[in-house]
């Protein structure tokens, strides 16, 4: 048993995709799986996270921080996961996703210098650290910045 074959008990889930209030024939029918009387019984109830006029949770607790609109998502990768290229192979972001060494290339990717090198790569990516284009080139490899 792990985590990715967990599934709930057999019957516990129902699907919420039928018509409500039908007729009693239907098994939903009269009150329509409301109950019987009350605010939320009616038409128009409340919306989410209205607390009967008392100040609501997300009002009541402090705006925090912000948002910068101009932040980059980068993908950092370090230069022991180009090992798995051939020798004198190119490297770009396409060939990344092809092999699987990224999912996502979100708003570049880095190479970082962490880990060993052994083969000549031509890599043509967003960015490298200092370390990371020293290793390339270091065995004959170029490090272009696109």
């Amino acid at each position: 048993m792990d985590l990715s074959n967990l599934q709930p008990a057999a019957g516990s889930k129902h699907s919420d995709n039928f018509r409500r209030g039908r007729g009693h024939g239907s098994g939903n029918g009269k009150t329509a799986g409301k109950g019987h009387k009350g605010q939320k019984a009616r038409s128009g109830a409340p919306r989410p996270g209205f607390e009967g006029g008392q100040m609501p949770l997300y009002r009541r607790l402090p705006k925090r921080g912000f948002t910068n609109i101009n932040s980059k998502n980068i993908v950092g990768i370090n230069v022991s996961a180009l090992e798995r290229f051939e020798d004198g192979a190119e490297v770009t972001v396409e060939t990344l996703l092809e092999t699987g060494v990224i999912k996502n290339p979100r708003d570049g990717v880095k190479i970082l210098g962490n880990g060993e090198l052994t083969k000549k790569l031509n890599v043509k990516v967003n960015a490298f650290s200092a370390s990371a284009k020293e290793k390339i080139e270091a065995l004959g490899g170029t490090a272009e910045e696109v």
